[in-house]
């Protein structure tokens, strides 16, 4: 099974319930000149690869040759040449996944349990691996960049359709957090963003260099405090000195905005606490609103206990460990009452609250009134199918409800006469969560394979988009009889590559479809011009953090069959 990146308890149901001389970042030290010229479109001309390794094995990110789209054929369509010639271009748009907009100075944010799964001879759970990560302050300039990359680049690259609209698998905001929930909407419909919280004046998270509660097991881009040993960062893996950063990350920008619709999916961590935990647990509420924030873990931590304390009750565990009773390392953080955990219903109403179009980014009446968060649209002779797969009662996988899946069963049902594109946060393979009760739903649970049957018994399905693995992957599945549709799964915004999918739909006139899917690097420079004067080298710097994190993500990028390729399928209409 596939490690989800953002998972902080991956498995929880099935488990139980130094001195090294200081680098400068090249690209803070360089002219304006030096910087990357702009993008070319999508990654056909142009991409991004690892440079060469350095001090501590640190590498930069440099620009590489593009890919070409590579023909897949799997559900039994053969290739043919003469198809480009007949083509006609049907629809054009843009998947966004796991942009993980994070408020990196909250006081829920669990960045001490990261070190229990740091490289060591020690066998690594893969648990704790997404709970803090060095270019976390940095998301939302990577999303403005990513939203510049999208209006530059306009229309699909093979049929030249402009885009239609773009659409938000999943995983929006961190952590369910009010400021992180409205962060992420003002960020696509454009308009003054600023990336903070608590105290307006100075940062508070654990990247500080604050002698008192200093921890080198994180990156501290402002160096050591005197006395203070290097960081662990710098000291193994290289990472460079960046004055100034934090304050950089905390300035106020214009966001840019996309100058297309939106449309917005639900995923496990902007529904529960950490993409785990029921976000209605009080005491959790009361953590994120308070004036303490757990820095470092207690001396002997297990990790094996802590996992099962924090599936049984997480809200006790940190109410603990903030208590002083145990050794925790805790400082004091300056109160912020946007950081109130959203339910459902209420991460719905921001949606309409905000604006932008289209009004309610896809959520419906019902979907307000009720607080579900999945509905449908139709797009000429297209049909979104928008499914939310967040099991309320916590743990990071998903399912779906039953009453959301007699509605799905009836949708189908009736579109035979449309092209059928589904749209969740998690994969087929991720969504066996069966829990019920722990976070108030009563309802049975239905789980990826049984959804997969009854989109696979639809013929006029042709793709099940989605992401959460923070993996590009691409999945034929197979229909008994022949034919079948392709699952598209995307990469995230927040970990390497940071990338986003051109999606394209092309009749081939010949009762076939091909959707081509390109990736799109945002417009974030390679290191060579990576800096903190504004929101697009900062992007670029996150590129360059994110390519470095210690905890091996490379899988990430996928393989090339992944990423820019041409999907063959049947035409269900013709």
């Amino acid at each position: 099974m596939e490690i989800s990146r953002r998972n902080l308890i991956r498995n929880a149901v099935a488990a139980g319930g130094l001195a090294a001389a200081a680098t400068t970042l090249p690209g803070v030290l360089r002219s304006a000149a030096s910087a990357d010229p702009a993008p070319a479109p999508a990654t056909l001309g142009r991409t991004f690869a690892y440079g060469p390794a350095g001090t501590g094995g640190y590498r930069s990110v440099i620009a590489a040759s593009g890919e070409p789209h590579l023909a897949r054929t799997a559900l039994g369509v053969l290739s043919d040449a003469g198809r480009a010639g007949r083509r006609q271009g049907l629809i054009s748009f843009v998947q966004l996944s796991d942009v993980h907009v994070v408020d990196a100075q909250s006081p829920l944010r669990l960045e001490w349990t990261d070190r229990l799964d740091d490289p060591s001879p020690l066998p690594s759970t893969r648990l704790f691996t997404s709970s803090y990560r060095p270019q976390e302050m940095l998301t939302g300039h990577v999303a403005d960049s990513m939203v510049k990359a999208i209006n530059r680049i306009g229309s699909g690259p093979v049929t030249g359709k402009p885009f239609a609209l773009a659409i938000q698998t999943g995983d929006n905001s961190d952590n369910s957090q009010l400021n992180e929930v409205r962060w992420n909407i003002n960020l696509l419909n454009g308009g003054p963003v600023r990336f903070d919280s608590g105290n307006q004046t100075r940062w508070e998270g654990v990247a500080d260099n604050a002698p008192l509660t200093y921890d080198p097991a994180y990156w501290h881009p402002e160096g050591n405090p005197a006395g203070k040993p290097v960081d662990h960062p710098r000291a193994e893996y290289g990472f460079p000195v960046v004055p100034g950063l934090l304050d950089a990350a905390r300035r106020p920008f214009t966001a840019e905005g996309l100058t297309i619709p939106w449309y917005s999916v639900f995923g496990n961590h902007d529904g529960l606490a950490q993409g785990n935990f029921p976000a209605s647990t009080l005491q959790l509420n009361l953590i994120a609103l308070g004036a303490l924030k757990i820095v470092s873990p207690p001396l002997g931590l297990d990790p094996g206990q802590l996992l099962q304390d924090l599936t049984a009750d997480p809200g006790a565990v940190l109410t603990g460990l903030l208590s002083g009773v145990t050794n925790a390392g805790v400082r004091a953080v300056t109160p912020d009452l946007n950081r109130r955990l959203l339910t459902r219903k209420q991460i719905v109403e921001q949606h309409f609250l905000l604006g932008g179009a289209p009004f309610g980014h896809g959520f419906t009446s019902t979907n307000r009134q009720q607080g579900t968060a999945y509905y449908s649209f139709d797009q000429g002779q297209f049909r979104f199918i928008v499914l939310d797969t967040v099991n309320p009662n916590g743990y990071a996988d998903g399912s779906l409800d039953k009453t959301q899946f007699a509605w799905l069963s009836a949708l189908l049902a009736q579109s035979s006469d449309k092209v059928v594109l589904v749209f969740s946060h998690h994969t087929s393979d991720t969504m066996g969560n069966p829990l019920i009760a722990t976070g108030g739903s009563l309802e049975t649970r239905v789980t990826g394979a049984k959804v997969l049957d009854a989109l696979l018994a639809t013929p006029s399905v042709v793709a099940w988009v989605n992401g959460h693995t923070h993996r590009n992957k691409i999945t034929p599945r197979p229909r008994t009889g022949g034919g079948g549709l392709w699952e598209i799964t995307t990469a995230s915004h927040i970990d390497w590559p940071q990338q986003a999918r051109i999606i394209e739909v092309a009749d081939n006139r010949d009762g076939t479809l091909s959707i081509f899917t390109t990736m799109v690097d945002h417009a974030g420079p390679a290191s060579a011009g990576a800096g903190t004067a504004n929101a697009e080298q900062l992007a670029g710097l996150a590129r360059e953090l994110a390519a470095n994190d210690w905890h091996d993500h490379g899988a990430g990028l996928g393989s090339p069959d992944d990423r820019n390729v041409e999907l063959l399928v049947g035409n269900p209409l013709a």
